[in-house]
């Protein structure tokens, strides 16, 4: 009976040993576990360290826990083969633990890790060497472009030379006024139309600019829009019409640049039809259709 209660007691706390053994172990996975959490993955490596030295029971999931954090992708100092070394240990040491299926995975995916890491290297090289060329490429048209508008200018200057323009063409759909010389195109530029482009002017304020045969009656050096030429609209024809319809044709309708304050604009402006029915052009530009077309010079407005 004696030797029976030794036996019992020894059982017992045997038993009591090993669930305290546990729950220090347990609490100090959930330590380890913690600085893992907060990116403290050295410390936590430490921890485990430490389980493994006085836990070697536990040291399946050490070894699975310290390869996770070896391969961890925020971890900065990340040693792929570390993590590795302590998958394989594991499968060696511990063929029948629940974490070996989940520790050749990892296994599988790190071996993989390098492959793609160096395919997702070289393609940012391939990218940032083709973006250099871009950037290349588009300073070299940059330099183009400038040459050419040297040369635009050059050409420009001689063609008025040899004679003003003696009609200026605006086509509306196109949004497109061109200067003509004897029937040769001495420049074309891109325009802004009125806020009501389709169809002809009928009336003051419909923003509509006109369309018909007009010409250069006087030009504004001081105006409101850099500089201007006023087309002798209303024609005959636009003052029937208004007549017709009892209404007022309206006026004051020029080939102008943009209102004064707002030159930084720039070409920009013809991405809208923006003026109460005249012809818009860059700052620039109207200074060089002033310079080429004289007062009476023909205005012909299409459609």
């Amino acid at each position: 009976m004696r030797e029976l209660r030794i036996f019992i007691c020894i059982m017992i706390i045997q038993m009591l040993l090993c669930g305290c053994s546990h729950y220090q172990a347990t609490s100090t996975f959930e330590e380890a576990n913690a600085l893992s959490n907060q990116g403290n993955y050295q410390a936590s490596l430490n921890k485990y360290e430490q389980i493994i030295e006085k836990y070697p029971t536990t040291g399946d999931r050490v070894l699975f826990e310290m390869g996770i954090i070896y391969a961890h992708p925020k971890n900065g100092k990340k040693d792929y083969q570390k993590s590795l070394e302590c998958f394989q240990k594991l499968i060696k040491d511990f063929p029948v633990s629940g974490y070996r299926q989940d520790s050749e995975r990892m296994i599988f995916y790190i071996n993989n890790v390098p492959i793609k890491d160096k395919l997702i290297t070289t393609q940012q090289t391939q990218i940032e060497t083709l973006r250099q060329q871009v950037e290349s490429k588009e300073n070299e048209i940059s330099t183009l472009q400038k040459k050419i508008e040297a040369l635009e200018k050059k050409v420009f200057a001689c063609a008025i030379q040899k004679g003003p323009a003696d009609k200026i063409l605006i086509e509306k759909q196109a949004r497109r006024l061109m200067l003509i010389s004897k029937g040769e195109v001495l420049k074309t530029y891109k325009i802004a139309l009125g806020g009501t482009p389709n169809g002809p002017k009928e009336r003051q304020g419909d923003n509509k600019t006109p369309e018909g045969t007009y010409f250069i009656d006087a030009r504004n050096k001081d105006s409101r829009y850099h500089l201007s030429l006023h087309v002798s609209y209303p024609n005959e024809r636009d003052k029937k019409r208004a007549r017709e319809l009892g209404v007022s044709p309206g006026g004051n309708i020029m080939i102008h640049g943009i209102k004064n304050g707002f030159s930084w604009v720039g070409d920009s402006h013809t991405e809208v039809d923006w003026t109460k029915g005249c012809i818009a052009v860059t700052d620039e530009e109207i200074e060089e259709i002033e310079k080429a077309a004289p007062n009476g010079t023909i205005v012909e407005i299409r459609p």
